[in-house]
């Protein structure tokens, strides 16, 4: 067996020697050598590329959740509504309803890496803005909702090149690793980011989390100015608009890929709403500070992790409509009891179970999206994808605001989750190819 050590002395003296057909091979052999080293459950670390990327987003990730515990807690100590709640929440995810698609065209057409580099940099120095309204306490509610939609732009245009770009970084034989390791990374940012921002936010104030967001962007800049990345295929001249039907006509036609669409588009609409209010039960119904709050959403975070660190011990999942509905409904159920929940604990575990369920029927979704992709239309797919998965729950957290105006916050989140828990049954019974998926 080559030892990884002889392999990169006899890299230079090979390379004088033979045609680059072989240096490529050869290169490709050590990458495999260093494999070795990798426990299987983060088998895709071993290309370097990968790696930096997973790291700088890691660090970056960590610092957008202390930034997200810390807006929802400025939205109450402003206006201490549920309604302001819901149309921040709607304000910062609204573009990802219609930017998200033109952002998966230009994904297929530009470098992604310029694209990538140009999006987080717009989102730093949004994110040392709102740190400075912040701390000179100026900042307003409405100030806020213009800030939060600029820094959902930004967000829309970067997700389909982010999530397009990770099958470049990997082979495909290490892409459901790779998915599920991305997934897992974001979610313990969800554990991390939380916590960090409550005790954060209780010694420096709301304004230190925000401006410690913006640093932590300088991580994945630095990531994605570091990794080697092909050059866009040079694609026929076409408009945008036929770029975007074409993308919607190629997910019609792949029937599973339109299935599992379909069924994230229900639970984002219903379900996902509810993590816009977690700060408003908190504050209200269990009486949580700005450490509780912190805790609280690390708790969702937790059982997302370990949800996701599954997804990628396990490798593939096995019929997975199954896995998506099962695990909609127990996140919808965990949901409906925090709304009654007035135990700290109670609250804590089921946000844990949350966590856990949403991210399996989301990472299924998303590894599913991403196999039955081809390399021309995957950035197009993917912000199909975005679209549903991140694009309806604003306009759901509106409704959801808008509700409580008129009801409980309680009853009208439960009302929506017990809506989705109804439609992911009656949608599982009627697709075949949701049925069918393995």
């Amino acid at each position: 067996m080559l030892d990884c050590a002889d392999a990169k002395t006899a890299v230079p003296q090979v390379i004088g020697s033979v045609g680059p057909e072989t240096i490529e091979g050869f290169e490709e052999a050590l990458e495999a050598e260093r494999g070795r080293d990798f426990p299987a459950i983060v088998r895709s670390l071993r290309h370097e590329d990968f790696r930096r990327f997973w790291t700088g987003n890691f660090l970056s990730n960590i610092g957008t959740w202390m930034q997200n515990v810390a807006q929802g807690w400025l939205v109450l100590q402003l206006t201490n509504s549920s309604f302001w709640l819901g149309f921040i929440g709607f304000a910062a995810s609204f573009p990802f309803l219609v930017v998200t698609m033109f952002g998966g065209v230009i994904a297929d057409r530009v470098n992604r890496r310029r694209l990538l580099l140009v999006t987080q940099s717009v989102m730093m120095v949004l994110a040392f803005v709102m740190a400075y309204l912040t701390w000179r306490h100026i900042i307003t509610v409405k100030w806020l909702a213009v800030l939060a939609f600029l820094n959902g732009v930004a967000m829309a245009l970067n997700a389909p090149s982010y999530q397009a770009m990770v099958p470049q970084l990997v082979p495909r034989e290490d892409l459901p690793n790779a998915i599920a390791l991305n997934s897992a990374q974001f979610n313990l940012s969800r554990v991390l980011g939380p916590t960090l921002g409550g005790y954060a936010m209780a010694a420096f104030g709301i304004a230190g989390n925000f401006f410690l967001n913006g640093l932590s962007f300088l991580a994945v800049l630095f990531a994605i100015a570091k990794i080697r990345y092909p050059l866009p295929t040079p694609r026929r001249a076409e408009s945008v608009w036929n770029s975007l039907r074409e993308g919607f006509r190629y997910v019609n036609r792949v029937k599973e890929m339109r299935a599992v669409v379909l069924l994230i588009m229900v639970g984002s609409f219903f379900l996902l709403p509810f993590l816009t209010f977690i700060p408003y039960f908190a504050k209200n119904a269990v009486h949580a500070d700005e450490r509780g709050l912190g805790l609280l959403m690390a708790c969702s975070g937790l059982g997302a992790f370990i949800s996701a660190a599954s997804v990628a011990y396990v490798g593939k999942i096995r019929e997975r409509g199954r896995v998506i509905v099962i695990s909609g409904l127990i996140g919808s159920a965990a949901v409906i009891t925090i709304c009654y929940a007035h135990s700290f604990a109670l609250f804590a575990a089921m946000q844990l179970v949350e966590g856990a369920a949403l991210v399996l029927m989301v990472s299924t979704v998303n590894i599913t999206v991403q196999q039955l992709s081809s390399d021309e239309m995957r950035g197009r797919a993917n912000s199909l994808y975005a679209t549903a998965f991140l694009g309806l729950p604003p306009i759901g957290a509106l409704l959801a605001g808008e509700l409580s105006r008129h009801m409980p916050a309680s009853h009208a989140i439960a009302a929506m989750a017990g809506t989705a828990m109804v439609s992911f049954v009656i949608f599982y019974a009627t697709s075949k190819p949701l049925q069918q998926l393995d």
